[in-house]
């Protein structure tokens, strides 16, 4: 049966963790094992400033091209002492396409140029420990998911083509008899051969796919924790750690911002009943979490989720006419036109209150295309959903806060703060 390893940017971080990598997928000699990688470290946020400078036609933008190719080369150097090597090779023709695209004007649309430069860090990160791989005796055959992942010109969340998809990466499973197979996750095609993404952090949501085209035994996401907490741990010092989720709590945890797993993960997942576990890749023989169809759950403690960078809009009739469906139609329309995931909503007779996460160029495009309304916003501000909660819980979790909105259902309750 074919496995799934998914390692995450921290994963891949620096050349210790490379070598990491290796040596996990080493105990896993005799499995038939896909493996989907990020890009490495905070790579995808440098080359977001570097689409965003790009655009701007900032004069910093080669400084920050070279921040990232001098990240990787130090990466390189740590793993190969011969710099003959073609990896050295691969990876800068791989960074090419980045110099080609700066050498020209900016496409009008920039969630295009977003994508066709933020997904170089995955193509980059594959190579690099594919090559190692290879280096180290585990027999190791990279594939481009562009080839493989089909999706629509939805850029930066690119809608997949499932038949498509899956006719093309049957290919897969003969090369997988023989050697690992690496790709890369966050990436897709188009059938015009231009590159997407599949929102922020998608890689999970790549493997997930891969998984449930390929029916796989298991996906198993490789992290720098030791499975999923019911908080962040860096935040709340008391976090424990789920043994076991089951896959509809994972959907509820990941659709309100829970950071470990992709909200668009755990369905072609569920779908297929495949099991994901979340590991630690510094410590494999834990067991981490299981996520799968049992429905057995510690509700003993709460769920919490916190969102930062938070906008919340106020939109509203200037004639005080209602919200009504024919409004409310409308105003769905221009967030959907803008990629908008609405994270928290609450309709009154006359005015709708939307909470989202803060992206200035999708922000602005609402604002002008919702020109008709009043719209009154706030940024900066704190989304933190609470699942399974106890007053206890709130007063604990909210103490000392300025509440703006808030909204308890029997199971959850969210509150936006300031």
């Amino acid at each position: 049966m074919i496995k799934i390893f998914k390692f995450g940017g921290a994963s891949v971080k620096d050349a210790e963790g490379v070598k990491s990598l290796a040596k996990i997928l080493s105990l896993y000699k005799s499995e038939q094992i896909l493996i989907v990688v990020s890009a490495m470290g905070k790579t995808t946020n440098s080359l977001e400033k570097l689409a965003e400078s790009y655009v701007k036609k900032n004069p910093d933008v080669q400084l920050l091209f070279n921040e990232v190719k001098q990240y990787h080369e130090n990466i390189l150097s740590g793993l190969f002492e011969d710099r003959s090597n073609p990896v050295y090779d691969d990876v800068a023709n791989a960074f090419l396409e980045i110099d080609w695209i700066l050498e020209d004007e900016p496409h009008p649309d920039y969630d295009f140029n977003y994508d066709q430069i933020v997904s170089i860090g995955e193509l980059v990160s594959s190579k690099i420990v594919g090559a190692y791989l290879n280096s180290v005796g585990l027999k190791t055959k990279w594939i481009d998911a562009r080839g493989l992942i089909h999706t629509d010109n939805r850029y930066r969340e690119g809608r997949i083509d499932i038949d498509r998809t899956y006719a093309s990466i049957q290919s897969l499973r003969e090369i997988l008899i023989e050697q690992y197979v690496i790709s890369q996750g966050f990436i897709g095609g188009t059938s015009e051969n231009f590159t997407t993404t599949l929102g922020r952090e998608g890689s999970d949501y790549s493997a997930a796919i891969f998984a449930s085209c390929l029916g796989a035994e298991s996906l198993t996401i490789w992290k720098d924790v030791p499975g999923v907490f019911n908080a962040d741990p860096k935040m709340f010092k008391d976090a424990k750690v789920y043994s076991h989720i089951p896959y509809v709590e994972a959907l509820e945890m990941s659709y309100y911002g829970a950071s470990v797993i992709h909200p668009k993960t755990i369905k072609p997942l569920q779908n297929a009943a495949i099991p994901l576990f979340v590991k630690s890749f510094s410590q494999p023989e834990d067991n981490g979490t299981r996520i799968d169809g049992e429905p057995d759950f510690n509700t003993s403690f709460p769920a919490i989720i916190v969102k930062r960078d938070q906008v919340l809009l106020s939109i509203r009739s200037p004639d005080l006419s209602s919200i009504d469906e024919a409004v409310l139609t409308s105003i769905f329309n221009v967030l959907s036109s803008a990629n908008i995931k609405i994270n928290m909503m609450q309709v009154s007779a006359l005015s709708l209150s939307i909470c989202t996460d803060f992206c200035e160029s999708k922000f602005r495009q609402i604002l002008e295309e919702l020109s008709s309304f009043k719209v009154k916003y706030n940024t900066g501000l704190e989304l933190i959903t609470i699942r399974h909660y106890s007053r206890l819980d709130i007063e604990k979790t909210i103490a000392n806060r300025t509440v703006i909105l808030e909204q308890l259902s029997r199971i959850t309750a969210q509150f936006v703060l300031r």
